[in-house]
Formats: structure tokens, sequence, C-alpha cells
């Protein structure tokens, strides 16, 4: 059966190009998002609905940016060209359309701003745009020098900042009347998301966390319990379990550091 599977890749050309269409459709979500946000910094009587759709609209395409690396190893796919459109697809739709989505808003409840907090505003999400940039760069070239893969990551993933930004938006949209409250909270959190993804806090590959489940009882667990949660209290349950990722990351890398030390010296 398996050896039927890999015949049929190599003689159907057409299923390589499986990953390069889930790339694209990973980009097309961001220009969607970007393209409903517009309509908010238009002036909608409702820009709850309309920002909420865009949130979760880039959350959808972290499903194209799971399945795209997926694909290519499953049809043996893999190569530069399609790790470069990966971040160019992840430019647009985690880098862009987050920022894009705190810029607008600020703009749409600017009367609730003073002229120098509107420009605050702008430059934290070009923190944020700018960090994203770096961060996927970065990428490039590590994978380029073929540099030596592990199972975590250094800094925060875009994916997961892409998200930290939209938990709180679909978070603030639940409740009536206090989007304006967001602008408190989520253009500083934007730059501290762009400064996380630059930084060396190690962060888990849910990926290969969830790979490991089989093996793991506790992992198994904890996988069980997060469903069980999603499903009671859903957008809330994700909102909560989003943001303990983001910043479960800084504690369990000191106390990791904390720990390597620790080992070295009674080694020493």
């Amino acid at each position: 059966m398996r050896r039927n599977f890999k015949e049929l890749i190599v003689h159907n050309k057409w299923l390589k190009f499986v990953p390069t269409a889930l790339t694209i459709c990973n980009s097309l979500c961001g220009f969607a998002a970007i393209l409903f946000t517009l309509h908010v910094y238009e002036g909608v009587k409702d820009p709850e609905p309309v920002l909420r759709l865009c949130a979760y609209i880039i959350l959808a395409a972290m499903v194209f940016d799971a399945l795209d690396g997926f694909a290519a190893r499953i049809f043996n796919a893999a190569s530069m060209h399609g790790m470069q459109m990966d971040s160019l697809a992840d430019m647009v739709t985690f880098g862009v359309a987050p920022a894009v989505i705190v810029a607008v808003m600020a703009h749409h409840l600017r009367e609730h701003l003073k002229p120098m907090d509107y420009y605050i505003v702008w430059g934290l999400c070009a923190i944020y745009l700018g960090c994203a940039a770096l961060r996927l760069a970065t990428y490039n070239v590590h994978a380029m020098l073929e540099k030596k893969k592990t199972d975590d990551f250094t800094g925060l993933p875009s994916p997961g900042a892409a998200a930290g930004i939209c938990s709180l938006v679909i978070y603030y949209c639940m409740k009536e009347g206090e989007l304006n409250h967001i602008l408190v909270i989520l253009p500083f959190y934007a730059g501290l998301l762009g400064f996380l993804m630059v930084s060396n806090v190690r962060y888990t590959h849910i990926g290969k966390w969830i790979q490991s489940v089989r093996r793991n009882r506790i992992r198994m667990v904890m996988l069980l319990i997060f469903v069980m949660a999603l499903v009671v209290w859903k957008e809330l349950a994700a909102v909560v379990l989003i943001n303990y990722y983001i910043f479960s990351g800084p504690f369990i890398d000191i106390y990791m550091r904390i720990r390597e030390r620790k080992l070295k010296r009674a080694m020493l």
C-alpha cells in the first residue's frame, strides 16, 4: 500500500503543487483579512462583526500554514522555493494583516485617542511588522545554512504572535460597547509580541508537541482538557489558551535556563 502511494506521488507531478496551493491559500487569507479591515477604516456603523471576522480569517490561515508543510513532506515536495514562498505568505497573513487591524482599529476609535497617542499606536504597529519581517528573514537564513533543527522555536512564531492579537480582538468584539477599551492594551501588546518574535525565548513547537501525545500520557490528558475547554467555552477558552502559550514561553524559558546552569555547576 505504501509502495503504491509512493509510486503515485512520483508519477503524478501535479501532487507536488498541493503544498504551493495551500501556501497561496494562506496568503489569500491575509489579503482577505486586510480588505475586510479596510471597511472599518471607511467607518462602518458596527465594526465589531467585521473585526471579529478578520481575526477568524487569520486564525483559519494557520490551518493552511500547518498543512502546507505537512503536504510537502507527504508528497516529497519540500524545496527552497516552497520555504521562501511560505515565509512571504506568513509575512502577509501574520505580519501585515494583524498590524493593519490594530492601526485601522485605532483610526476608527481615534476620538478616544490624543493626537500623540495615535502616532504611538502607529509606531507600535511598525515595531510588530518590522520584528515579524526580521524573524521570517532570520528563519530563511537559518534554513539555507542548514542549521540543526530542534523541537522548539527560538522566539515566538509569527502565527503565535498573530493569534495573540486576534484573540484580544475576538474577546473585545464579544463584549458590547467595550471595543474602545482595547486601545489601552492591544497596541502595546502588539509591540511586546514583536519583541518576543525576535527574542531568544524558547517556545514549544505545537505540531511536534501534538505528535508526541501518543507517547506521553500526561500530554494526552492535557490535550483532552484543552479540547473539552474549547468545546464548552469556545472563544473564551481559545483566548486563554493562546495567551497562556505566549506568556508561558518566557517563564518556562527562564526556568529551563536556571535548571541548565545548575546542572552545569553540578557537573564541574
